[in-house]
Parts: C-alpha cells; structure tokens; sequence
C-alpha cells in the first residue's frame, strides 16, 4: 500500500542532520513513516518549504515540498492548496494521512477521489469542541474534514469516547516509541525536568514558579521557541534562578538522555492528547508530575506518577512529596516505566493501525 502524510515539520524527525525542532505530532508521523517503510509499504511525507530539495529519501520515506502551508496565513494557504492537492494527484497514494489538528483536514476533502483520507488524533481539544471554539474558521474546516474522513483514529480512550458521543466511530491507535540507541544513564542529577514547544498552552512559566517554590532542587527546561517572545520572557526569569538551567534546542537524537538523567518529568499543560513526552518519562525510568494533564487516568488510577488535577497547591505538594521521599518516588518510577511496555508497543500499534484502515 501507499500512504502519504501531510505533516509541516515531520522529514525533520528523519533527518538527523537537522538543527530545527519539531513537535509530538510531526514525531509520531516519523516514527509511523518508517514503521511502514519496514513493513514493505511506500511512504510520502509532504512537508512545508524549509528550503529543502524535492523528492530526498530520508528513512525509506519520500519527501515532497508542500510550499507554506504551515504558516496558517490565508495567502500562503491558497498557494500551497494547488501544489499540495497536485502531489497528491500524482502520487495517487491509497491513503492520505494528517495527525492532528489543521484546516488542512477540510481542504483534504476535495482529493478523495484520488485516495482515502485518514485522521489520527493528536489532542482531547480536537474532539471536545475547543479548538473549534478557539479557531472559529479554521475549527469549522478542521471539523468539517474531521467529520468527512474514510477513518478517524483515537490515541487515548478519553478520545475514542467524545468521538462516540459525537457520532464518529473510530479505530485506536496508541503513540509509538522511539527507540533509543544509546544504554539509559545510570545517574540522575536531574530532580525536576519540562520539555516542550515554549508556546502558551504549555505554560512554560509554571515551571520556573515550581523552581522558585523549590529552590534546593535541580531544574532543567528544554523548550524550543516557537513562540519567541515568550520563550525571551521565560530565557530571562531562568537566568535569573540558579537551580534553572535552559535548553534552547536539543536534537531528537540526544533527547532521551535527558529523561534518562530526570527522576521526575513535569508537565504543566493546559491540555494535551497523550503526550509523547510521557513516555519517554517512562523509557528513562521518570516518574510524571503532572498540573492537569492525566490521559487515560495514567497517574491517578495506573500510579505511573501523581496529577494535581489543576490544583497548584496539591501540585507543589506532590513535588515536593516526590522530592523528599525516595521510596514513593521509586515506585512511582517503576510503574511509570512499565506502562510504556504496556501500552506502547510499536508492532502491536502499527498493526491496530493497519486492521484499522477501511479497504
């Protein structure tokens, strides 16, 4: 078979050459390219124009310059509709992928006559009407194709449920992993880390307030600014606090040590799909404290770590009871690493996939 991905950033998760970030999604679109690639099936990524050459192979995958279709802006959007909506002619894939959330998804739409349009979840906000509360045009196109799609597929059963009540049946489909090449560290001399794209959902600044609340504990941020005033903003207070140290960019490949070294992951998110930094928590044997943030009831039910349920006194209490106690904070550990076995097994997953897709 023959699939073909529309994803802005994903040919960087492939090129370990690349110095620029991307995100979860354009990770898990990575990472499902070339679990397809190994099982025989032909792989086009469409990404945006970083200055790329047309047509590069990067992990068995083929990459096509879409143009600008991630920048959102209108003009940029109806000139890379043509290119985009021509590539898909010519490549004539059986199916055409999107993970996440873009109006992309409704413009998708007028290609189906050429290929089976397919959407993978990517966060609870594109399934509970806030996204399109938030991006009145732009939700209603997303919507619109959402609800057009030949298969819609859920990472979470909190998903799969308001797809449900929506009247959208789906398939479920659970986030991959990205192996390590490396042996896990042995030392962690990290107590507390954050990684993410330094925007404003992610509420980069509650982090460094949890720093200052404990200020004998070892921080450590990584956080990519895609929104760059506010990444000056969280640069500066960091500078400032000296148990913070900053990242402005690691590349995918070093990652994972850095969960390796952490004895807990923070996330401070106002909400999130299943987040793929849970479990590289769980790959680097971290414990999870998180604001809000519970996918699944992970935390609270399956004790991979503790959730505060948005409370921010109970969230610096929990720090602080991770912190202080090492027999909790190691059982929180272990279960935080066998979920990832559990859940996220990448052959089982890519197969769910692929049962999953109509003929």
């Amino acid at each position: 078979m023959k699939f073909l991905f529309l994803s802005s950033y994903a040919h960087l998760a492939l090129d370990s050459h690349a110095e620029r970030a991307s995100g979860g999604a354009e990770l898990q679109v990575a990472l499902l390219a070339k679990e397809l690639v190994q099982r025989g099936h032909e792989v086009v990524i469409v990404g945006a124009d970083d200055g790329q050459a047309d047509g590069r192979v990067l992990d068995g995958a083929r990459i096509r310059t879409g143009g600008y279709f991630h920048t959102g802006g209108a003009w940029d959007t109806l000139c890379a509709l043509p290119r985009v909506l021509r590539i898909i002619r010519k490549e004539q894939p059986d199916y055409t992928c999107v993970l996440g959330w873009t109006a992309w998804l409704g413009f998708l739409l007028r290609a189906r006559k050429h290929t089976k349009l397919i959407y993978i979840c990517g966060s609870d906000a594109e399934v509970d009407g806030a996204y399109r509360r938030a991006n009145r045009m732009r939700g209603w196109l997303f919507e619109k194709g959402m609800g057009g799609a030949d298969q819609r597929f859920a990472m979470s059963e909190r998903q799969a449920e308001l797809m449900q009540k929506a009247g959208l049946s789906c398939g479920m489909y659970r986030n991959l992993i990205l192996q390590r090449k490396e042996p896990r560290a042995t030392v962690k001399d990290v107590d507390f880390l954050w990684v993410s794209r330094c925007i404003g959902l992610k509420r980069p600044h509650l982090f460094l307030d949890l720093a200052e609340a404990l200020p004998s504990a070892r921080f450590e941020m990584i956080a990519p600014p895609e929104d760059r005033e506010l990444f000056q903003s969280v640069s500066a207070r960091a500078e400032k606090l000296l148990n913070v140290k900053l990242h402005e960019h690691v590349p995918y490949a070093k990652v994972q040590q850095y969960f390796d070294r952490a004895e807990t992951f923070v996330n401070t998110s106002e909400f999130e799909g299943f987040p793929n930094t849970f479990i590289q928590a769980g790959q680097g044997g971290a414990t999870i404290l998180s604001l809000l943030v519970d996918p699944d009831e992970l935390l609270s039910v399956h004790q991979a770590g503790l959730c505060a349920a948005g409370d921010w006194q109970t969230f610096l209490e929990d720090a602080r009871e991770i912190l202080e106690d090492e027999a909790t904070r190691s059982e929180l550990q272990r279960n935080a690493q066998a979920f990832v076995g559990e859940w996220h097994d990448n052959d089982a997953n890519v197969s769910a996939f692929l049962a999953g897709l109509p003929k």
